[in-house]
């Protein structure tokens, strides 16, 4: 939520990159005096991140107890931050060396899909792309379910048992022609400015369910855990790894900033701020309702009217920002069948196929886990780690080679456990429900 503006320009920055300060500077921005300044870069790094995945914390923290989800998010952020640091190291190397970058046929590297290309050929472009295309219809799938879950909470239709006919289902079909009309803008200026009133809505409703929270837990303390079990840390770690996806987004912004020898320490002392306040989210929701915690927070507040205005924003926020966070993937599947041009249908069946699935999955924290676990966790550690040590290959010292190949060997292996646990989860929730 509230990210739009830096999701979409992945395809059009400059960049330059730089970890080492030691290192020498590239040559100077062409536009610099429109660089960010470090506060700048702070705040939409935060922009950038901070999304719907916090709504479904809480449950998370509710199924895994308070203490492992805690130490789950702070396992992900500095893991997430690590590997985002390694893509900016490995473009900046790239893009230093102009002999291999006449090889591979890129001289500038403006985002994750170009350094797939330069770093391993077609093949690169294509697995990153395939996993944006995934990850950010994953986003709209869950945006469509918050809003449907939302509604019909708050404005009750009569239960049906088809998937395509319940309440949820019935308020997807209703916004589906709107939908349509909105993804079929060409050009995404006119919702710009949407971005502000996001960021507004994001910050202001998590302090009234921060607030509304503190006051519950204080008024009458549920009994709570700590520790669930080892058996649902996968499904925390899906939850964890969406709630922090941004990997897309760190090329980006790092060519943007100003005082690119501080991007790193600026980058770092956000994803800690961020890191800090999801547990703070997440911790609080779990304390206030115990084992009543539900997989979308704000359904915990009642029918106030503040918590009614919230979640109205909420929805109208997500709505909005549907077509914004399609953007990526009709660039990428118009390019795959369209050669780069513009095509309304294409998109009306992205849509629609976005809507369905929508419809098809009944829980909203179980589908984070599931989006987080399967496609986000190779973007954000699985390939950076595979392009770093593919790209310094013997350059690096041991204990980097094999920090590559832990990250690498873990990702893998919590791409493919937890897409499982989580596809699990979701099966058992149909067969109940």
């Amino acid at each position: 939520m509230g990210f739009e503006s830096i999701k979409n320009s992945e395809a059009s920055s400059s960049t330059h990159g730089l970890v080492d300060p030691t290192s020498p500077l590239l040559p100077p921005h062409p536009s610099a005096a429109r660089l960010s300044s470090q506060p700048k870069t702070f705040a939409n790094v935060f922009i950038a991140i901070v999304g719907s995945g916090v709504l479904g914390l809480p449950y998370t923290f509710m199924r895994t107890g308070w203490a492992a989800g805690a130490l789950l998010l702070a396992a992900v952020a500095a893991l997430t931050f690590y590997c985002m640091l390694l893509l900016v190291r490995t473009r900046r190397r790239l893009e230093r060396d102009q002999d291999l970058s006449k090889i591979v046929g890129v001289s500038n590297i403006a985002c994750f899909g170009d350094l797939g290309l330069a770093v391993a050929g077609p093949a690169g472009r294509a697995a990153v792309d395939a996993m944006i295309v995934l990850s950010q219809a994953g986003f709209c799938v869950g945006y469509l379910i918050f809003i449907s879950n939302t509604l019909a909470y708050l404005f009750r239709l009569p239960s049906n048992p088809s998937p395509f006919l319940a309440p949820k289902a019935l308020y997807i079909w209703a916004m589906l022609p709107f939908q349509l009309g909105l993804n079929s803008i060409k050009t995404l200026t006119l919702l710009a400015p949407l971005s502000i009133f996001a960021d507004v809505v994001d910050l202001g409703a998590m302090a009234v369910v921060l607030g509304e929270d503190l006051v519950t837990f204080l008024a009458h303390p549920p009994p709570l855990r700590a520790f669930a079990g080892p058996s649902v840390l996968l499904y925390g770690v899906g939850v964890a790894v969406y709630a922090f996806e941004g990997i897309g987004m760190v090329l980006p912004l790092e060519s943007e900033a100003a005082d690119k020898a501080k991007f790193g320490r600026t980058l770092g002392l956000s994803m800690f701020f961020i890191a800090v306040m999801y547990g703070l989210f997440g911790v609080l929701g779990y304390f206030a309702f115990g084992d009543d915690t539900r997989d979308i927070i704000t359904t915990n507040l009642g029918t106030g009217v503040v918590t009614v205005l919230v979640q109205l924003g909420l929805c109208i926020n997500l709505f909005f920002t549907f077509p914004v966070m399609m953007n990526p993937v009709y660039e990428v599947v118009e390019r795959w069948f369209c050669g780069k041009r513009y095509c309304a249908w294409l998109r009306w069946l992205l849509v629609a196929a976005v809507s369905l699935a929508a419809m098809l999955v009944p829980n909203f924290a179980d589908f984070l886990s599931l989006v987080g676990s399967s496609v986000c966790i190779v973007l954000a550690f699985v390939l950076p780690a595979a392009f770093h040590l593919k790209v310094f290959g013997m350059e690096l010292g041991w204990g980097s080679v094999a920090a590559d190949l832990g990250i690498l060997v873990l990702g893998l292996a919590l791409a493919v456990s937890g897409t499982v646990s989580s596809l699990q989860e979701i099966l058992s929730s149909v067969e109940v429900s």
